[in-house]
């Protein structure tokens, strides 16, 4: 299957380049690009992608708003965040408006793309590590977010996955603390996402922090 990927970014050279690198890969296709963050909007719904790479900072409507209206309209594709800079508050305020992840613009062109198709799957594009470190930081000193999803309809179980996913655990490792196979847990995290109304492993780690699930470590 060939993914469809929309580029939004201001600079037609930037634009160019990424649509080099991801139309050289026979898996990948770009079918639109985007000057600024209506457009990447109008060309989600018009193309539905399946990602779209999203700068931050474009004139007119910004990647985070549009990131927020992409989301809000129920769009399938899922939004790679493109940034300058490593640990930015823009990072979370953009995971918050339902990015599925963040790429620092200087990234080698095999990382565009594997963090293209990772992100497609709906897996966590970040490691560990680094969403545990961005989300720690910065999470909790956002303002204005919206509300979370309530977790009422979670049985314990699947609310006990949460809180793992939330410590950015694989679900190898969420099945061996709980004991059960992978498959088991593949399918907890199948349904929280669902009963959440949650698109990918990512968007359940904010919600974790959220509810308090998971304590920032204040590094």
């Amino acid at each position: 299957m060939t993914l469809r990927v929309v580029v939004a970014d201001d600079q037609a050279l930037v634009r160019t380049g990424f649509r080099m690198i991801i139309d050289a890969r026979d898996d990948l296709t770009v079918v639109g690009e985007a000057s600024d963050g209506g457009e990447a909007v109008r060309l989600t719904r018009e193309l539905e992608p399946d990602v779209v790479l999203m700068d931050v900072r474009m004139p007119g409507v910004d990647g985070i708003e549009a990131t927020r209206r992409i989301a809000e309209c129920g769009s399938r594709a899922r939004v790679l965040v493109l940034t300058t800079w490593d640990v930015d508050a823009h990072v979370v305020a953009a995971l918050r408006a339902g990015a599925s992840g963040f790429l620092l613009k200087d990234m080698r062109p095999g990382e565009l793309v594997d963090a293209i198709r990772l992100t497609a799957r709906g897996d966590a594009l970040l490691a560990p590590a680094v969403l545990s470190r961005v989300l720690d930081r910065f999470l909790r000193t956002t303002p204005d977010q919206a509300p979370p999803p309530s977790l009422r309809e979670l049985s314990g179980r699947e609310r006990e996955v949460l809180t793992l996913i939330g410590q950015a655990l694989s679900n190898a490792e969420i099945a061996g603390r709980l004991r059960v196979s992978e498959a088991t847990v593949k399918n907890h995290v199948t349904a929280v996402l669902r009963k959440l109304g949650l698109r990918d492993r990512v968007q359940a780690v904010v919600a974790a922090y959220d509810h308090g699930l998971v304590q920032p470590r204040h590094l």
